[in-house]
């Protein structure tokens, strides 16, 4: 395949909000894609060169980037980086310099997808003297033999901002169209740009969807899952199983309002665990070693070496599978910190075994999903438990497991819940005895109970620049949650209290600003738009209706807490939360 025909359908994307347009938009491209282009296909279509899970990235910065722009085109770094101003993507400014080329040629090369997704792969292999000569070289080479649309969406790619508004669930949603829309008979009206389904319709729609996803949730790989229907129809999903060293989607929990609330979800008696302030990690263990996970299925192994001896003298097993919540603690006075305080271990590149020295962690051990060769999704939660039991040797300020105790008592589980909270947890999960292990589900096999009015994880979609004192930062941010019916970004207020004017107090309005500025999307004017990438927690003290935002809401007095780095864009709160928030206080003062 043409690599110009996926920069055709980026532009075709681009021209839509909608999400059953572009849905049905990479349906029709899909069906026509050869079996060599799968896997290109499937990860560049969402601007990746690797799946979530690997731990190879392509690193290149957009310096690199406008040096190798300069060598295609003949062009000053002083005219690139002055039209980047201006126009606020490196995408739009390498398309316009190449269409002014005077010399194009009559028979211009055509390059294949595979071609260029060859050599993308090429710069995270390459390190050492001369890395960055040798990166400026393959990418220019690639813009030189490049139509306009081409070369734009090359340096897009390489810089890893696409700006195409392609959801996992849109590409989900794109196969079951391509391959199982005369099954279930979907017919979309392009004049109206909708989906008519009846009932019954509907109901296999949601059936084909849910065998989809859970193969996805497995494997994290769109083409592994293209292929298996394309050699076997729904059955070929069979053979997609757990694999250790291939991290899968993270079981996520509904929120209960109480005790009460969560027996009536989860049943009776139930398990009631400490909610920790840590971050998520999935454990593997394999023949070749042990790699960790976060939940956005980022390999954060080489980060935490410090727990790579912990897990193989206090887990017994060859191969497994473990869920668990990682706590930081002060190496001199043993008290757990909060979240914020080792969040910075996950990032980490540099000075790794100082850093680990500084912030030491705790292994909180709470699931198993596999161990030796079986498969623990569909085993209960209680039988899960007692195998986590019998396999892992606790260690103090080590490896444990989480604090759990089993009653069908209100008064006893809202004490723990009290305890928890007055030692500085999060609040505590409540887990169905007799549940299986859903990946990526918010199902009703378990609920976790927080504080009434909890903080909100937003993501920041603008920002205005700051006056006086505040001069040269961005000091007012534009937060939204998100539609998953439309996939898009809805506005719910702006946020500036809770940041630091000086560094040493916390996260700055200076480390803010440096944190957003690959991001924006124009660098003139007062006001900027930004690439939704940076995801923070915000507390708040009531939700408001409001005209003034397209969420149709507002939160009242809002104040940042902290960057979430742990969390992906799809685990953000949804329109849904927000509503569901804004009825309950409601209820609460009637």
């Amino acid at each position: 395949m043409e690599y110009k025909k996926l920069a055709n359908l980026y532009d075709e994307l681009n021209l839509t909000t909608k999400r059953l347009e572009k849905t049905y938009i990479i349906s029709n491209f899909i069906k026509k894609i050869d079996q060599k282009d799968i896997e290109a296909f499937s990860l560049l279509v969402n601007g990746k060169i690797f799946p979530d899970w690997s731990d190879k990235k392509i690193g290149v910065a957009a310096k690199i980037v406008i040096k190798a722009i300069c060598k295609s085109t003949a062009v000053s770094e002083f005219e690139v980086e002055k039209q980047w101003k201006k126009i606020g993507d490196l995408g739009n400014v390498v398309e316009d310099l190449i269409s002014k080329k005077k010399q194009s040629s009559l028979f211009p090369k055509i390059i294949t997808l595979n071609e260029i997704f060859k050599n993308l792969k090429k710069l995270s292999e390459i390190s050492g003297n001369g890395s960055i000569d040798k990166k400026i070289d393959i990418i220019s080479e690639m813009l030189i033999s490049s139509s306009p649309v081409e070369a734009k969406y090359i340096v897009r790619t390489v810089i890893e901002n696409m700006r195409v508004g392609i959801g996992q669930g849109t590409l989900r949603d794109a196969i079951i169209w391509a391959y199982f829309g005369e099954i279930i008979e979907l017919i979309y009206d392009e004049e109206k740009k909708s989906l008519d389904l009846d009932d019954e319709k509907r109901d296999l729609y949601s059936e084909y969807q849910n065998k989809v996803q859970h193969a996805l949730d497995l494997s994290n790989d769109f083409s592994l899952v293209i292929n298996s229907i394309r050699e076997n129809g729904i059955k070929g999903l069979e053979n997609i199983k757990l694999k250790p060293g291939k991290p899968i989607n993270a079981m996520l929990f509904k929120k209960a309002e109480n005790v009460l609330e969560a027996f009536k979800i989860v049943g009776s008696p139930a398990a009631f665990e400490y909610k920790y302030d840590g971050f998520r990690l999935q454990i593997h263990k394999t023949d070749k070693g042990i790699e960790l996970y976060t939940r956005r299925l980022e390999n954060v192994t080489e980060q935490f070496p410090d727990i790579i001896p912990v897990i193989k003298n206090n887990i017994d097993g060859n191969e497994f599978i473990l869920d668990s919540e990682i706590v930081g603690y002060d190496p001199i006075s043993k008290k757990y910190l909060p979240f914020q305080k080792i969040s910075q271990r996950i990032r980490r590149k540099y000075d790794i075994e100082e850093v680990s020295k500084n912030f030491p962690v705790e292994i909180n051990i709470f699931d198993i999903m596999y161990l030796e060769g079986k498969d623990y999704l569909n085993v209960d939660f209680k039988k899960r438990r007692e195998i986590l039991e019998k396999i892992i040797k606790q260690e103090n300020k080590k490896i444990v497991l989480t604090k759990m105790i089993v009653t069908d008592d209100e008064k006893e589980a809202t004490l723990f819940y009290d305890e928890s909270v007055k030692s500085g947890e999060e609040g505590i999960m409540a887990k169905a005895l007799d549940g299986i292990y859903k990946p990526g589900s918010r199902v009703g096999y378990g609920v976790k109970i927080k504080p009434t009015l909890e903080p909100l994880d937003l993501v920041i979609v603008s920002a205005e620049w700051g006056e006086g004192k505040r001069k040269g930062w961005l000091s007012s941010f534009t937060l939204a949650c998100f539609d998953e019916n439309k996939e898009d970004f809805l506005e719910i207020g702006k946020v500036s209290t809770g940041l630091k004017e000086i560094e040493s107090e916390g996260v700055s309005f200076f480390k803010m600003t440096e944190v957003l500025k690959p991001f924006l999307k124009s660098k003139e004017g007062k006001n900027v738009e930004v690439e939704p990438r940076i995801i923070i927690e915000v507390a708040y003290e009531e939700i408001q209706k409001s005209i003034n935002y397209s969420s149709g809401y507002a939160l009242r007095f809002p104040r940042f807490l902290r960057l979430r780095d742990d969390k992906s864009l799809e685990e953000i709160n949804n329109i849904n939360d927000v509503e569901y928030l804004f009825n309950n206080q409601k209820n609460r003062g009637n």
